[in-house]
């Protein structure tokens, strides 16, 4: 046959063969012309899902962050005016990773992957982000809050530690409604009620504990420099005290410098374990001694913690990074019964006294009586 002629030596590739069984290349048939434009389209949507946005909200574990430790051979916790004392242990705040907000927008792909996952939690975006927020608008805010916790958890660790903490009250703004409206100015500083000094924040709360809401209170207000008198009838907060109908924007003058230092993290809800870092860094005894502690909750200066929002992704958050025991806001228990990840145990704690008492326990090894979360 023709192909199988020999090919002289030092002549080119011999010429294609031109038998029937040569010309015979097999053809395409339907089924592989289906598979080829199913596998071409399927390719598309693929790439289609990775950049096309959705309107939802995903949150995630985030990453937890020692508050004891350091971040490029700088301590987060920092103090200046007094002793501080090194630790053996972890104290790891915890964060809760999101797409869905302005800039941060979340894909097809991203839903997808976020409801298939037991830590990630999918919703519509109107019902997590202001639908007229801006970026910028969202970033300034989580800023705002984040120095807001760190003030209030440097304020409330350093009562927690006997400090006095002296305060300058000043109004910031009257509660619509109230009888403060027309009578208390923004500026205004409060310096006594009922003719008791109001040396500082804590003062002022203590005192309206034991005020009747409708009752009036006579306060002493320094207002561009002078004194006078203003009595208040007080209004109802939404837990059933008493308020006095207005804002307060409290000057703090701190005995001890302490700074915190910590970037790409925004929001209050870090502020219980700021605080609780603080506490142990200003105490001789080695609190958690050993143990990896991990937590979460907002912080008032008054030293009481407020519920947050991801409790469930940051639990799964702390357990991944290896804490064996988590502070949680009495206030999100109810998120927290039946979603504790194996191997992490929960403590309730509702004043940083409280996180306190359990920092201590758990080092000491008599966890025993710590209370944790019911369904009830």
């Amino acid at each position: 046959m023709l192909d199988d002629q020999p090919v002289p030596p030092g002549s080119a590739d011999p010429a294609p063969a031109t038998t029937p069984e040569a010309d015979a290349r097999p053809r395409a048939t339907p089924r592989a012309l289906v598979l080829s434009v199913g596998m071409l389209l399927t390719a598309a949507l693929a790439g289609v899902l990775v950049v096309l946005p959705a309107p939802y909200a995903v949150t995630s574990p985030g990453p937890t962050r020692d508050v004891l430790g350091e971040a490029d051979g700088t301590p987060l916790i920092q103090v200046e005016g007094a002793q501080t004392y090194p630790s053996s242990g972890e104290l790891r705040l915890t964060t809760i990773s999101g797409t869905g907000g302005p800039g941060y927008p979340s894909y097809v792909s991203t839903v997808l992957r976020g409801w298939a996952s037991a830590t990630s939690v999918v919703r519509p975006v109107e019902e997590v982000f202001p639908p007229d927020a801006t970026q910028e608008e969202i970033d300034e805010s989580n800023t705002e809050l984040m120095v807001s916790s760190q003030e209030n958890a440097t304020v409330a660790a350093l009562t927690e530690l006997g400090y006095e903490v002296p305060a300058t009250l000043v109004v910031a703004g009257t509660v619509e409604g109230t009888q403060a409206e027309g009578l208390l100015e923004e500026g205004d500083v409060l310096t006594a009620m009922d003719g008791e000094a109001l040396p500082d924040y804590q003062t002022l709360v203590a005192r309206l504990q034991d005020v009747t809401p409708g009752d009036a209170v006579k306060l002493a207000v320094t207002r561009h420099g002078q004194p006078l008198e203003v009595e208040v009838t007080t209004g109802e907060r939404e837990d059933g005290g008493a308020q006095i109908g207005v804002y307060v924007d409290p000057s703090f003058e701190l005995p001890v410098d302490v700074t915190i230092s910590i970037d790409g993290i925004g929001g209050p809800s870090a502020g219980t374990m700021f605080a609780l870092g603080i506490v142990d860094v200003l105490t001789p005894e080695d609190e958690p001694d050993g143990e990896v502690i991990a937590g979460t909750g907002t912080i008032d200066v008054t030293g009481e913690v407020g519920p947050i929002g991801g409790i469930r992704q940051k639990l799964a958050g702390a357990r991944r990074d290896g804490a064996a025991w988590f502070l949680a806001p009495a206030g999100n228990c109810g998120e927290v019964v039946g979603h504790v990840p194996d191997g992490l145990r929960v403590v309730r704690v509702a004043t940083l006294h409280d996180a306190r008492e359990a920092m201590t326990a758990i080092g000491a090894g008599e966890t025993d009586d710590l209370p944790v979360c019911t369904a009830g």
